[in-house]
């Protein structure tokens, strides 16, 4: 466990940060016909578990047929992107001369095809060899091209940059870094549907807020809401795989670091590498950061099941971690965290 020795000042410099205002992203999201809000589940026998006041979960499981938070992202982005061309309120054509290229592990790789799919575009989507063929068809389903490039996640985001470069179509990342931050701002942006749904549906403002993390995007997203909302009162807790501590050490560095690991179970939060839009937010809005273990992660899906919920130990990293608790969550904490994904054969 760390705790953030750069709360509320972040990072030094000028540095890009995320954005904290919802306003225009439930209008736009408006336009993706499967676009529904998410429940906000409050689980008392959990919270009796933990020994605490309360505990609500934002479940993921079901967001826009997609099965994740992440359909919230890409589709948002590139729907901004239709709403700069769109002619005669004609959104499923406004963007049929684009092509959008991205590397997926999982979720967003779905999020940019349904996205492009919607307003007119193309969606090429590199995986790695790792990524199981049936992804591969979940993805051509919806009207993707699939190109396999390299054994790692790392590899195929390498063909996905150089794609771009080479004028194939515009790269949609869900991470950033320098000269790379106007399409990443806009996915994170997506994600603040999420956080203000909760904060709609949340009856008491929580005392602590779980957040895994792979990148970070959902993170920095969520926490900056949090701030804007509830100001410095709930503690924010980011929470890695043991594998893949890239903010973590990031916050130790103060500054973006690229970390070396086994591959993770929590495939999702499997990423060596912060984004830098991301960890500058984080920096300053994040009280403390924590790993996991796999075990952990695969103790939190066996518990959730329990309880009637089904998720990855991508998906159930933050509750893992909550389960687990911190010194200060006594018997009056109310706990919130995100069930980010639903089960891979949901």
């Amino acid at each position: 466990m760390l705790i953030n020795p750069l709360r509320g000042k972040g990072l030094t410099g000028n540095p890009v940060l995320p954005l904290s205002d919802v306003a225009d992203v439930a209008a736009l999201l408006a336009k993706c016909p499967a676009h529904q809000p998410t429940p906000l589940r409050d689980m008392p026998d959990l919270a009796a578990l933990m020994g605490v006041a309360r505990f609500h979960i934002k479940d993921e499981g079901a967001r826009m047929g997609l099965g994740s938070f992440k359909a919230l992202g890409a589709a948002y982005a590139i729907a901004r992107e239709a709403a700069e061309k769109v002619a005669a309120d004609d959104w499923g054509t406004a963007l049929t001369s684009e092509v959008f290229i991205a590397a997926s592990a999982g979720n967003h790789g779905l999020s940019v095809a349904a996205g492009a799919r919607l307003f007119g575009a193309k969606a090429i989507i590199y995986l790695a060899e790792t990524v199981p063929e049936a992804f591969a068809d979940r993805l051509r389903a919806i009207g993707a091209e699939v190109v396999r490039a390299g054994a790692t996640y790392e590899d195929s985001m390498d063909a996905a940059l150089a794609a771009a470069q080479a004028g194939d179509g515009t790269l949609l990342s869900d991470s950033s870094w320098p000269d790379y931050t106007a399409l990443p701002m806009r996915v994170m942006e997506g994600y603040l549907q999420l956080a203000a749904e909760a904060a709609g549906q949340i009856d008491a403002p929580p005392t602590h807020i779980f957040l895994q993390a792979g990148v970070g995007g959902l993170a920095a997203a969520v926490a900056a809401y949090a701030r804007a909302v509830w100001g410095d009162a709930p503690t924010i807790i980011v929470v890695e795989p043991d594998y893949a501590p890239a903010l973590i050490e990031s916050i130790r560095a103060q500054g973006v670091v690229t970390t070396q690991g086994p591959v993770s179970a929590m495939g999702r939060l499997d990423c060596k590498t912060p984004s830098m839009i991301a960890l500058a937010g984080l920096a300053r809005d994040a009280d403390v950061f924590v790993t996991i273990s796999e075990d952990e992660a695969a103790a939190a899906v066996a518990t959730l099941a329990e309880h009637g919920l089904t998720t990855t130990p991508s998906g159930g990293a933050g509750i893992a971690a909550a389960l687990a608790g911190l010194p200060d969550m006594g018997p009056d904490a109310r706990v919130m965290a995100i069930l980010s994904e639903g089960a891979e054969d949901a």
